[in-house]
């Protein structure tokens, strides 16, 4: 009996439904062997890799955040719109469908290969899955040209295949995902609420912020920290499992428990961290009081031997970045290898069971997450941004924003308040000035100063008449180095200029 072409609904279906199986089975199997291995977590951190910069920070400035969630979006658009292609493309014969689907799924392979930490049992289940799948609906697809009995028994085999296909592939990547969440790690983030010692920390005044003018609270709740980094799917590590090599450059290498952390002194300090991802007024700045053991104990017990210049940090899905040694040799820097986070064990998405915490400097070179290896070398080594385009080392720049009123807004006209955030991490904020249509700066009242390694909240009074008006704000650190009005980029070491924001005054 020779079939008829397959109809164009059906043949898409077909291919959508063999990718969606393929990707279903290959996220449980990653559920059961390691979450980094997943087929969308493979070719997804593979695609962040080769990412140009320019398209990575225009992703970042549009997304912020949900950067990932938009990236796993259109990953999703495309795979689909390629597997109806494929399934299109197969209307009279399989095999060309199984080609496509087969290529693909070669690409994953090739892409886990590629990781540090690749394991292949998932995408090579998926490849597997999504050509046995797609041969078998392909198969069951095919459209009988005798009689229309017949072709009605075709229409409700499709049917009955397509659903159950539906049905398992939804079975298994949810299945995939609750595995994949870490019912171990999440157990053993709460044993350690209770392991880590409680640290007195600095007490924060009460106004060191002006929440009822319009600036953050002082302190970002864990939930409303900012979160960049180049995980696709969160590493999940038991503290118990968790070790740490320091090594390289010393004279006594150490490996370190998380037990033996905790043995050790440990520090609260209240730390501001800023990504260099930031654009001028930008939202990718939060402080925490964060609790952990100082990077310089343990470099001094390791010993830093003569030529070293940087401790070259690994997370343990293989992002790595390099911070100076003698920014964390600095006897008043207060570097931290951070087990907690107001009040928590660290969270899973800010690096728990331990990350490194360098007040000061720009997150890509000094605040690694899953921390798993730190290695004392010199700058010969470039870690993952440098090897991009990034500064080797990238000091926390002077900058101000303004968060009331925020742009587009409508206030009354007459008197009405501004008010915003400063900093200048490890150096403090000494003023802030802020200006209206080009006029006369005026000086802004400072909230009670905390440290000089967290913001600074600030507010002025304005009187401005009815009309759209544009306020500008600037900050000068304690060295009386004042905030740069030239507007520079992010890349390759952070953004400058002063924030502006335009509003209306209302009669």
């Amino acid at each position: 009996m020779t079939s008829l072409p397959i109809p164009r609904l059906r043949a898409a279906v077909v291919g959508v439904l063999a990718a969606a199986a393929a990707l279903g089975a290959g996220h449980l199997v990653a559920g059961l062997t390691s979450p980094r291995t997943s087929p969308f977590a493979v070719v997804g951190n593979t695609l962040i890799d080769l990412t140009p910069e320019p398209v990575k920070e225009f992703a970042i400035a549009l997304f912020g955040t949900a950067d990932k969630l938009a990236l796993l979006t259109g990953m999703t658009i495309v795979i689909a719109l390629l597997a109806a292609v494929a399934g299109l493309l197969s209307r009279r014969h399989w095999w060309p469908g199984v080609l496509v689907i087969g290529v693909f799924g070669l690409v994953g392979v090739g892409a886990a290969l590629a990781r540090p930490t690749g394991g292949l049992a998932a995408p090579l289940t998926s490849l597997v899955v999504g050509v046995v799948v797609f041969w078998w609906l392909h198969h069951v697809a095919a459209v009988a040209p005798e009689a229309p009995v017949e072709v009605d028994a075709d229409r409700r085999r499709f049917l009955v295949a397509s659903t159950l296909v539906v049905l398992g592939a939804g079975a298994a990547g949810i299945a995939g995902g609750f595995l994949q969440r870490g019912a171990g790690v999440t157990s053993s983030q709460l044993a350690a609420a209770a392991r880590i010692p409680k640290v007195t920390a600095p007490p924060i005044p009460p106004d060191a912020d002006f929440v009822a003018s319009g600036t953050p609270t002082f302190l970002t709740p864990n939930r409303d920290f900012y979160r960049i980094d180049t995980a696709l799917v969160v590493p999940q590590v038991r503290a118990e499992d968790w070790r740490l090599r320091l090594h390289g450059m010393v004279q006594r290498e150490l490996v370190l428990s998380f037990d033996d952390l905790l043995q050790r002194r440990l520090e609260a300090r209240p730390i501001t961290l800023t990504c260099v991802s930031n654009e001028v007024g930008g939202p990718l700045i939060s402080t925490a009081t964060f609790v952990g053991v100082p990077v310089r104990d343990l470099l001094l017990e390791a010993g830093v031997r003569p030529g070293a210049q940087q401790l070259f940090t690994t997370s343990v899905d293989g992002y790595t970045a390099g911070t100076p040694l003698d920014v964390l040799l600095e006897p008043d820097r207060g570097a931290l290898l951070a087990v907690g986070m107001n009040g928590e064990p660290l969270p899973l998405e800010h690096g728990f069971p331990v990350r490194m915490v360098v007040p000061g400097l720009y997150g890509y070179v000094s605040a690694t997450k899953w921390l798993v290896d730190a290695e004392v070398t010199t700058f010969g080594r470039a870690h993952y941004w440098e090897r991009r385009g990034w500064a080797r080392q990238a000091p926390i720049k002077t900058e101000s924003r303004i968060d009331r009123p925020r742009a587009g807004a409508s206030v009354p006209a007459g008197a009405f308040t501004v008010a915003g955030i400063a900093w200048a991490q490890h150096t403090g904020i000494d003023r802030v000035e802020v200006r209206a249509d080009g006029g006369a700066w005026q000086p802004a009242e400072l909230a009670t100063d905390v440290s000089r390694d967290t913001w600074r909240m600030w507010r002025t009074t304005l009187h401005l008449p009815p009309g759209d008006h544009v306020v500008e704000c600037r900050a000068t650190d304690r060295s009386g180095q004042p905030q740069t009005p030239e507007r520079h980029a992010v890349i390759p070491n952070g953004a400058t200029g002063w924030h502006s924001v335009r509003f209306t005054c209302a009669a």
